[in-house]
């Protein structure tokens, strides 16, 4: 499994190739869980942008990732679902439900951002 994480500022940023097998995306959630507390990572990037499939073993890896990720303590959000994905996803009835996405990494750091200024905000 060749999936490139890297580290941005205080969020890890995991780039995932499109040709994943089911045991490497088990792998990949828990190697991502244990890495953002080894790194004290505050949130977890995951860019999808290379897949051109996402099938419904994939989309309950990602939600389970995402409820173990929010139970270390950290917030994820999904980047890069192309326009065929999304497409394909909706009319196989697959859905990300209460994960964040955001439509490439740049818009994905933005929204991480906005959520820290509002949690800063809340706790004034």
């Amino acid at each position: 499994m060749r999936v490139q994480i890297f580290k941005h500022g205080n969020y890890l940023i995991a780039a995932i190739p499109s040709a994943l097998s089911d045991d490497d995306l088990l792998e990949l959630r828990d190697d991502l869980a244990k890495q953002v507390g080894e790194c004290r990572a505050s949130a977890l990037i995951v860019d999808v942008t290379a897949w051109d499939v996402m099938d419904s073993f994939a989309v309950r890896i990602f939600r389970n990732m995402v409820q173990m990720i929010r139970l270390r303590g950290a917030d994820t959000i999904i980047v890069g679902i192309q326009p065929e994905v999304a497409f394909a996803m909706v009319q196989l009835g697959l859905t990300l439900a209460d994960v964040a996405t955001a439509l490439d990494l740049e818009e994905g750091i933005e929204y991480l951002e906005r959520q820290k200024e509002n949690r800063a905000f809340l706790t004034r």
